[in-house]
Order: structure tokens, then C-alpha cells, then sequence
């Protein structure tokens, strides 16, 4: 346990390379620091909150959200987490009202960068998951649905 130690201070290294990792595909490296960083902190979350993270990116929505409810049952004050879940939500076909509830809740966050994050995410819920189809979308649909009934 003592050589750990030596490694506390790299803790931020590690997590910080793993979000970079995340947002390079680089799913294995991302894994691997996020498994160290939470050798280095078991109690710290923000590695866990990592592979949700990574799960998210793969667009792999269900285990992105079992990950951030499960960060959220311990400490349900954390603002990240409820912040990445109501993105996930949002882009989940039947949850898109709960996630924009938790993305509204953050806009109160005393964090400016959750709170920056959080009014990113509604601007893209809005402008591209509410989105009615364009009258060509409707015009594809109307001739899908008639090949379909032949």
C-alpha cells in the first residue's frame, strides 16, 4: 500500500487522461487510467463517472445512466453525474422530459462549467431531439409506410 501512496499525486493525471483518452476512442487506455485513478482513490467518484462517460460516447445509453445512478445512490448531491445522466436521458426516446428536468435543475449549479454544460445540452435538445420532421422527412415516411402496407 505504501508505493501507492507515492502515486496519490498523480491521481488528476490519470482521470484526466482517461476523459482524453474517452474522446480520442481510445476505449482500452481510458479503461486502464480510470482503473488506476480509482486504485489511487477508491472513494473518489470521478473515476467511475469516467466510464459512464465512456459508455455515453459509445453512445451505449443504458450503461452510461446505470453508471451515473449508481454514482447518484451514493452521493446525490453530485452535480457531474446527474448533469452526464440528463444528457443521457435526453437522448433516450422515452425520457427526454426527466433528463431536461435534471439539466434545468443544474442551471442552478454553483459550478459555471455544469452550468455552462447543462445549458449546451438543453440548447441541443431543443434545437435537434425536439425537432419536427422537415416536410421531406414526412414525405419519406408517408412512402415507407406504403411500400410497407403492399
Amino acid at each position: 500500500m505504501s508505493k501507492l501512496n507515492t502515486y496519490k499525486d498523480d491521481f488528476f493525471i490519470l482521470l484526466e487522461s482517461g476523459f482524453i483518452a474517452v474522446n480520442q476512442a481510445d476505449e482500452d487506455s481510458a479503461v486502464k487510467l480510470f482503473k488506476a485513478a480509482e486504485k489511487l482513490d477508491p472513494k473518489n467518484e470521478l473515476p467511475i463517472i469516467g466510464l459512464g462517460y465512456l459508455h455515453f460516447h459509445k453512445l451505449e445509453l443504458r450503461q452510461a445512466c446505470e453508471i451515473f445512478e449508481k454514482v447518484l445512490k451514493k452521493n446525490p448531491e453530485n452535480e457531474m453525474a446527474k448533469t452526464f445522466l440528463g444528457i443521457c436521458l435526453t437522448m433516450s426516446p422515452n425520457a427526454v422530459q426527466e433528463g431536461e428536468d435534471l439539466l434545468e435543475e443544474m442551471h442552478n449549479s454553483s459550478d459555471d462549467l455544469i452550468k455552462g454544460l447543462s445549458h449546451t445540452a438543453i440548447d441541443f435538445v431543443e434545437k435537434f431531439i425536439k425537432k419536427d420532421p422537415t416536410p421531406v422527412e414526412v414525405q419519406k415516411k408517408k412512402k415507407t409506410k406504403k411500400k410497407n402496407k403492399s
